[in-house]
């Protein structure tokens, strides 16, 4: 039965990323917004509310100490470190991903400064109230700036004037096929894990890092296939930066969050490393092709065998 429930999840993910870069597709078209901004933002938002989810379902329930590190913010740096090795080097394997060098030093030294950012609010072992509205404030801008330097339509444009809504529809529905079937293969796995007896840690390690990436996985894999690099790339970039500021954040206002030391030692600077690893590489080589992308998942293996050593 799992099994089953696996295979129709996977088959949940393409249907919805075919519906969701339709929709994405024909908003960028319809207010001549790229399709980098329209990756970084929409799409980037929609495919992390998995994150996002787990994060204001710890803040509710309460969670504090330990626990509440392990849970979002153990999700948040797994994330982060599937996204930009698995998920970006699979992507520059099946296609060169290109991206102009100003959007590249733009948002690529935002992602920097965000991953500093969670390092020294975490520093003291606690995010609180007042440090979460920090993380939350910074993204907050960051969307403002976004949306303010896009290039603006000739004419006003109504969201939902003839043609209009449909978009939204598409890219509605899309995205909520995604992440639900995301939930579903997700769950599926970890049974599937479970009845074989593998460890719990290799499960959090490998399978929920890459679970909670799948609508990122899926979007970007379907993009390039569709020709549309930039896409894919704004899609990874920007739930990476959101993964950074807003489910800590967003988790801290609602009850403080917990840093382990590990996390602060071993695992944010390695998502440094490997985030500016793959920046110059981008700025480097102009693009990742397959031996860039080759090189950045053995970056990312080299993680998750350093983690089960850990075991």
């Amino acid at each position: 039965m799992d099994f089953i429930i696996l295979v129709a999840g996977l088959v949940g993910l393409w249907l919805g990323t075919e519906l969701t870069i339709g929709g994405a597709l024909a908003i960028a078209r319809r207010h001549r917004l790229s399709e980098f901004i329209v990756g970084l933002l929409i799409l980037s938002i929609g495919s992390d509310l998995p994150e996002l989810a787990v994060a204001i379902d710890a803040g509710l329930s309460g969670l504090a100490g330990m626990d509440a590190s392990g849970v979002v913010v153990g999700t948040t740096i797994g994330s982060v470190v599937t996204q930009i090795g698995f998920v970006m080097g699979i992507a520059a394997v099946i296609s060169k991903l290109t991206l102009p060098r100003v959007f590249l030093t733009k948002h690529g030294a935002v992602l920097l400064v965000a991953t500093v950012l969670l390092f020294l609010v975490g520093l003291d072992g606690m995010v609180g109230r007042s440090e979460g509205l920090i993380l939350i404030t910074f993204y907050v801008v960051y969307v403002i700036a976004l949306v303010a330097g896009g290039k603006p339509p000739d004419h006003e444009h109504d969201a939902f004037a003839f043609g209009g809504w449909r978009s939204w529809l598409l890219l509605t529905l899309g995205l909520a096929t995604v992440i639900i079937s995301s939930d579903f293969t997700v769950k599926s796995v970890v049974s599937l894990a479970e009845a074989f007896e593998v460890s719990q840690a290799i499960i959090a390690v490998l399978v929920i890092g890459l679970g909670t990436s799948l609508p990122e996985l899926s979007i970007s894999i379907a993009a390039i296939l569709k020709q549309r690099t930039e896409l894919s790339v704004g899609n990874i970039i920007g739930s990476n930066v959101l993964d950074t500021l807003l489910p800590v954040g967003i988790a801290a206002v609602l009850s403080p969050v917990w840093f382990e030391r590990s996390l602060l030692v071993f695992d944010l600077p390695y998502v440094f490393i490997l985030t500016t690893c793959v920046l110059l590489l981008f700025a480097i080589r102009k693009g990742l092709g397959r031996a860039e992308g080759i090189a950045v998942l053995a970056i990312y293996a080299s993680y998750v065998a350093i983690k089960l050593t850990q075991l």
